[in-house]
């Protein structure tokens, strides 16, 4: 069901019930200690996709960027502005994250928007966002093979960030592709070995 904004201010009070004054008080020992997450997730904005939701994880669990579409860009050092590529190099280089999680999903708007252009009433910046996927010709008119692709992408533009390469090759990092099935609350994981998206156990 969905919640109203008066229900969204009754979970910011349960949130501190649980994290402030509860037993733990998860929040003092991070606000004293710092964060150390084992795990960074690319996601997207989709409302239905949260990381933190579909992974049960607490405050500190997890560094995350979002955007739409969840697109890693390729390495570009020049004077524009690269918010998911800053978040990758905090997330890499100083936090010194083990696994990085790109996380896809089904029905995703943003790759509706890539294959439908036509139907944005509004585009300062969407299209040229997602023009950064390149759409392989058998996935035109499948949106979620679309998305799926695009996870492969990603890593591939992973690869052009000299600190991440050289961390995958020294073995201190992991990249993980995933796509989460909306309707079935399900994650599929990417065999480099197979070449296909397999069910995460």
């Amino acid at each position: 069901m969905i919640k109203t904004f008066s229900d969204i201010l009754n979970g910011y009070h349960a949130f501190r019930d649980k994290y402030v004054h509860g037993d733990n008080a998860i929040l003092q020992y991070l606000a004293n200690y710092g964060q150390q997450p084992q795990a960074m997730v690319v996601a997207c904005c989709d409302s239905r996709v949260d990381p933190a939701l579909i992974l049960q994880c607490d405050p500190g669990d997890l560094f995350v960027v979002r955007n739409v579409a969840n697109i890693i860009p390729p390495y570009e050092k020049d004077a524009m502005h690269h918010g998911t590529s800053a978040a990758l190099e905090f997330g890499v280089c100083y936090l010194k994250v083990q696994n990085l999680v790109i996380l896809g999903h089904s029905n995703c708007g943003g790759i509706n928007a890539l294959l439908n252009p036509e139907n944005l009433s509004q585009n300062d910046f969407i299209s040229s966002w997602v023009s950064l996927i390149n759409t392989p010709r058998n996935c035109q008119h499948d949106a979620d093979e679309c998305a799926r692709q695009s996870l492969i992408q990603s890593y591939h533009h992973c690869l052009t960030f000299p600190w991440i390469k050289e961390r995958l090759e020294q073995n201190n990092l992991a990249i993980h592709l995933w796509y989460f099935d909306i309707e079935k609350g399900e994650i599929l994981t990417y065999s480099h070995q197979k070449k296909l998206f397999e069910p995460l156990e």
